[in-house]
C-alpha cells in the first residue's frame, strides 16, 4: 500500500540530494578554477625567483618521489642543466607559456619561460589541483550531508502534521454509525482537504436521499403487495373449500385474476426499480416513429378486445438519443392506461410531431380523464385517482405505478410529461423531448 507520507519523504530527500549533488559539482568546478589560477601564479613566481646566470655545469638531479612541482632547466644550447625528477614522464623539451601535457601517469600543468640565459620549465600534476578542489567542495558540503538524517526526520514530522486533518476525517468516518449520514464538519481544515470533505458531504447527502427514497419505495411496495397477496390467499382457500365443480371453477377464475393483479404489480415494481437514476444507458440513436408504431401494434389486439379504437393519428420522422427498452416501457404504460380507462366504443389517438426541432408525442383518449386537482399527484408512486361515476375502470385495477414510471423515464431522457384534457373530453398525455 502506498503511503503519501513516505512518498513525500522519499521525493523531498531525493530532491535535496540532487540539489546537494549539483551544488557540490558547481562548488568543485569553482574551486578547481580558483586552484588553477592560484597554482599557475605559483609556477610563475617560482620561475621568476630562479637565478638568471648561466650554469657552468649540471647542478645535479634528484627524484623526490612526491607529486609536487617538477623543475627542468636548459641552457641556451639546449643542454639539460637541471632536472628535479628525472622519472617524471614529461617531454624532454620546453614550451614557453602554459600548456597541458597528457601522459600515461596523468595530466600535467606545464609552464615554460626564459630566465636570463636559461630556459626553465615547471610542471605540476593536475591530480593535485583536482584533489584540492574536491576537498574544498567536500568541506563545504559535509554539514549538509550530516544534516540529511535530521532533515528526513523533520520532513517526516512536518508531513505527518500536514496530513493530520485527513486522519481526523478518516477517524470521523470510521466511528460513524452506518445510518449517520449527516455532513462532516468542514471548518478549520486546510484548503486542500476542504474540497474532499465537501465532496464527501455531497455524497452523503445524495446517499441519504437515495436511502430515503428506497425506504419509502420498499414500505409502499410491501403495503401494496399485501393486498393482492392476501386476496390470492383467500381465493386459494375458496378453491379448497369449493363443494362442487361450478364453485371451484368460479374460485379458480378469481384466483387467476388475483395472480394476474399480483404479477402486474410485481412487473410494475420491477420496471420502476429499473427506472431509478442511473438505471438506464442513454447511448443509442432511436427511430421514435418506429418505436411508437411498435408499441401501438403491440396493444392493438388488446384494444380491439376491449372495444377501443387504437391508432396512430399523425406521425413524423424523429430520431432520439436514448434507451429503447426504457422508452418502450414508458409508451407501453401510456398506451395501456389509455386503452384500459377508455370505455368500450371509445378511441385512443397516438401522434408524433416535431416542433422547433424537438419530438412531441401525444396520446389522447375519450375516457373519463383526470381531474385537474389530481393531475400532479397521479405521478406519485402508488397514488390512484379516485373512482366514481366518471372514473369507471374498464379493466384490471391499476397499481398506481404506471405514471410514476413514465415520469422517471422521461426525466432520464430530459423530457417533460404533462396532462390535460383531450378534444374528446378524456385525457391527453404530452411527452415533450
Amino acid at each position: 500500500m502506498r503511503s503519501i507520507r513516505r512518498q513525500l519523504l522519499v521525493w523531498l530527500l531525493a530532491l535535496v540530494l540532487l540539489g546537494v549533488g549539483i551544488a557540490g559539482w558547481l562548488i568543485y568546478r569553482q574551486a578547481l578554477a580558483e586552484a588553477n589560477e592560484l597554482f599557475d601564479y605559483q609556477l610563475e613566481q617560482i620561475a621568476a625567483a630562479l637565478p638568471a646566470e648561466p650554469f657552468s655545469q649540471v647542478l645535479g638531479s634528484r627524484d623526490t618521489g612526491d607529486e609536487g612541482i617538477v623543475l627542468q632547466i636548459w641552457n641556451r644550447n639546449g643542454v639539460l642543466m637541471y632536472y628535479s625528477r628525472p622519472r617524471a614522464p614529461l617531454a624532454p623539451r620546453a614550451e614557453l607559456g602554459f600548456s597541458t601535457e597528457h601522459t600515461e601517469r596523468g595530466d600535467w600543468r606545464v609552464y615554460g619561460a626564459i630566465v636570463g640565459d636559461n630556459v626553465v620549465q615547471l610542471a605540476q600534476p593536475l591530480s593535485v589541483r583536482n584533489r584540492l578542489a574536491a576537498n574544498v567542495a567536500l568541506r563545504t558540503l559535509w554539514p549538509l550531508i550530516v544534516l540529511l538524517p535530521l532533515l528526513g526526520v523533520a520532513v517526516w514530522v512536518i508531513v505527518g502534521r500536514g496530513l493530520r486533518p485527513l486522519r481526523r476525517v478518516t477517524s470521523a468516518l470510521d466511528t460513524r454509525h452506518p445510518e449517520a449520514l449527516d455532513p462532516l464538519p468542514d471548518q478549520r481544515l486546510p484548503l486542500e482537504v476542504q474540497p474532499l470533505v465537501r465532496a464527501l458531504n455531497g455524497l452523503l447527502e445524495r446517499l441519504a436521499t437515495a436511502l430515503d427514497i428506497q425506504k419509502a419505495f420498499v414500505a409502499d411496495a410491501a403495503h401494496e403487495l399485501r393486498t393482492p397477496l392476501a386476496a390470492v390467499q383467500i381465493q386459494a382457500q375458496l378453491v379448497g373449500r369449493a363443494k362442487d365443480e361450478t364453485a371451484r371453477n368460479e374460485a379458480l377464475v378469481d384466483l387467476q385474476a388475483g395472480v394476474t393483479r399480483a404479477t402486474r404489480l410485481a412487473e410494475q415494481l420491477l420496471a420502476l426499480a429499473r427506472s431509478e437514476p442511473d438505471g438506464v444507458a442513454i447511448t443509442d440513436a432511436i427511430d421514435l416513429r418506429a418505436l411508437l408504431q411498435e408499441c401501438v401494434a403491440t396493444y392493438a389486439p388488446l384494444a380491439l378486445n376491449r372495444g377501443v379504437d387504437l391508432g396512430v393519428e399523425a406521425s413524423e420522422a424523429a430520431t432520439l438519443i436514448g434507451d429503447a427498452d426504457a422508452l418502450r416501457v414508458m409508451f407501453n404504460n401510456l398506451v395501456d392506461n389509455a386503452t384500459k380507462y377508455t370505455p368500450r366504443g371509445g378511441r385512443v389517438d397516438v401522434s408524433l410531431r416535431v416542433e422547433d426541432g424537438h419530438p412531441l408525442v401525444r396520446i389522447a383518449d375519450s375516457g373519463p380523464g383526470i381531474e385537474p386537482a389530481d393531475r400532479d399527484r397521479v405521478f406519485d408512486r402508488f397514488y390512484r385517482a379516485g373512482a366514481g361515476a366518471n372514473r369507471a375502470r374498464t379493466d384490471v385495477a391499476g397499481s398506481g405505478l404506471g405514471l410514476a414510471i413514465v415520469r422517471r423515464i422521461a426525466t432520464q431522457h430530459h423530457a417533460t410529461v404533462s396532462l390535460d384534457e383531450s378534444q374528446a373530453g378524456g385525457l391527453r398525455v404530452t411527452v415533450r423531448f
